[in-house]
């Protein structure tokens, strides 16, 4: 439980900042549960979620105080994000989630080189489109990214955020907390299944809940303290470890 719950604290505070808690939870919940309930993958992945969700919504809360959200085209994305999320997971049921994982490297590999390539992304705060159009935008990324998060999931709070400031024309601490607010979405339409189909372990979940919700309290702050140059720098830490990890399953047998 302590070393589970130290996970979930780094978790927290990576995932306030650009997304990727589930790189460090999930694993540390397949090493550190008991061997039978490791081996369930839905109670693993359910588990995950409720503590995810604590911190993603903490997360939201701490930068709603300091940070100018679009709430007109975030909350319609939102609730698309929601709706296509569980669409996603019910397509999960009928097509293999794994046939996605060389596409998603090479789109993560083209986010890390365009974030790095281009040193002034995200560094100012200027949208590029009107509230009207931008709102239709958000929609998409909403859907896009919704159905993405339901059907196969890592990176999504990454895929957010560079879509926010490449597209949209948003700084990258003004995209990490738009991000959440979609997050927050998928992540409660994942805990809703899981809890209806009783597969969360919440003698696991709720203290780990609790270390991810304070994770994300200092991973926020520090994001807002040290701002966008260190937010960029974390996010492509962060997709250098989701290159990594998906260039590992697609070339290993």
């Amino acid at each position: 439980m302590l070393w589970l719950c130290g996970f979930a604290f780094l978790a927290g505070f990576v995932d306030s900042v650009v997304g990727g808690g589930g790189l460090i939870q999930i694993p540390a919940l397949l090493l550190f549960l008991p061997p039978e309930q490791a081996a369930v993958v839905p109670a693993v992945l359910g588990t995950n979620k409720l503590s995810s969700i604590c911190g993603t919504g903490m997360a939201l809360a701490q930068y709603a105080k300091r940070i100018a959200i679009p709430w007109r085209s975030m909350l319609p994305a939102a609730v698309v994000a929601l709706v296509l999320s569980l669409a996603g997971a019910r397509t999960v049921s009928i097509l293999s989630a794994t046939v996605l994982k060389p596409l998603v490297l090479v789109l993560l590999i083209a986010v890390a080189v365009c974030t790095f390539a281009r040193k002034d992304l995200g560094r100012l705060h200027a949208p590029r489109f009107a509230a009207r159009h931008e709102v239709w935008i958000g929609l998409l990324i909403g859907a896009v990214i919704g159905f993405y998060d339901g059907f196969f999931g890592p990176g999504t709070g990454s895929f957010l955020i560079f879509l926010f400031v490449g597209l949209l024309g948003f700084d990258f601490l003004t995209a990490s907390a738009s991000a959440k607010v979609i997050n927050l979405a998928t992540n409660l339409s994942a805990v809703v299944y899981f809890a209806a189909t009783d597969r969360i372990l919440y003698g696991y979940a709720v203290p780990m809940g609790v270390c991810n919700l304070l994770g994300s309290i200092l991973g926020a702050r520090m994001a807002m303290w040290r701002g966008n140059r260190f937010v960029r720098w974390f996010f492509l830490v962060v997709v250098g470890a989701l290159i990594l990890r998906y260039g590992w399953e697609v070339v290993a047998p």
